[in-house]
């Protein structure tokens, strides 16, 4: 007999997986979260933004990438959630917004509803520590697409700045400093460049090299530090000039994205010694350091250009918050670049 179920699509079992998934997804609420009963749409109140004099919206997208590859081999599915906020929250603070609210996708090969609640849990907790509400999100049966194992995700968020109050490379001047504020560990990208050394090596994800102290595929699991609440508190304490988030393309490229045309980022390697995990990779897949500069992160996942004055202060502020974060460089004139010294 024909049927969706033989089809490959077990409709009884997402609903298993939403069931699952209501408390953990509670967690990631806001006041101005509006509950719809029918489940179809997420709500958010937009009279909270009566209280800004000319609210911009901001919104991002983004996934997680080959990371999750690593997850589905490790049957570890609560730590990519963190990716995936992190990845599009962070983006959203680089220009002082606050995130607001969050939608996900899963695409997934077969639903399995404790795998499913796995990821979701995890997203509802990054969401928490955002300070953004999850409203909304989907989980999509793939047979014959996605191996019953396989799965992706992916997400979007909206957030919201004053017009006069945003972020961006037309506030940074010569003369203001640099700093850094330290990684988690690879956090998402670089990941098939990853995944290539371990097929081309002696490396695999049991392997426990003696400088991380702990099996390689535990390192390379580590969830993504999410640094949205941290920019904004700087951004509050005032003398912020510009973010960037060190995704895709390194340390100066995306440090560039935030650099006016008559200024260079002057940054100094012997600021930081970047995590082991880099080094290990780099040795053993024998990666050239141009490449590694314009792959990882290194060990810096958000930049901050501060005002000069304003150094000392959102050092401190970083470090009572939790943030480990150092002067990386200096704005000098130049012609919107960044340069690694």
């Amino acid at each position: 007999m024909t049927s969706y179920e033989a089809a490959g699509v077990d409709i009884a079992a997402g609903e298993r997986a939403v069931e699952l998934m209501k408390a953990r997804v509670a967690g990631a609420r806001r006041p101005e979260v509006v509950d719809d009963a029918s489940g179809f749409a997420g709500l958010f109140d937009a009279s909270a933004l009566l209280k800004y004099r000319r609210p911009l919206l901001a919104t991002s997208t983004d996934g997680v990438g080959t990371k999750v590859d690593l997850a589905r081999r490790l049957g570890v599915y609560d730590t990519v959630g963190h990716d995936l906020v992190g990845m599009v929250v962070d983006d959203l603070a680089v220009c002082g917004a606050e995130p607001l609210f969050m939608t996900d996708y899963i695409a997934c090969g077969k639903v399995v509803p404790e795998r499913i609640a796995d990821i979701v849990g995890g997203i509802a907790e990054a969401c928490a520590l955002a300070g953004c509400a999850l409203v909304g999100g989907e989980t999509a049966e793939h047979p014959g697409l996605l191996e019953p194992d396989e799965f992706d995700i992916a997400g979007a968020a909206t957030g919201v700045v004053e017009a006069d109050e945003m972020l961006g490379p037309d506030r940074v001047r010569p003369g203001d400093a640099v700093l850094a504020m330290a990684s988690s560990g690879i956090h998402s990208n670089g990941y098939s460049l990853v995944r290539h050394v371990l097929r081309g090596s002696e490396l695999d994800l049991a392997s426990e090299p003696a400088d991380l102290g702990r099996p390689l595929g535990e390192e390379l699991l580590t969830p993504t530090r999410i640094y949205a609440q941290d920019c904004l508190a700087l951004a509050r304490a005032g003398g912020v000039r510009a973010f960037a988030h060190i995704t895709g393309g390194g340390l100066a490229a995306n440090l560039a994205r935030s650099l006016p045309p008559g200024v260079d980022a002057r940054l100094r390697r012997s600021s930081w010694t970047p995590p082991a995990i880099f080094a290990v990779l780099q040795e053993y897949g024998r990666i050239p350091q141009p490449e590694m500069d314009k792959t990882f992160n290194l060990g810096v996942g958000m930049a901050a250009v501060v005002a000069p004055d304003a150094a000392d202060a959102a050092l401190r502020l970083l470090d009572e918050r939790g943030v480990p974060a150092w002067v990386l460089g200096e704005i000098t004139e130049g012609t919107g670049n960044a340069h690694l010294d």
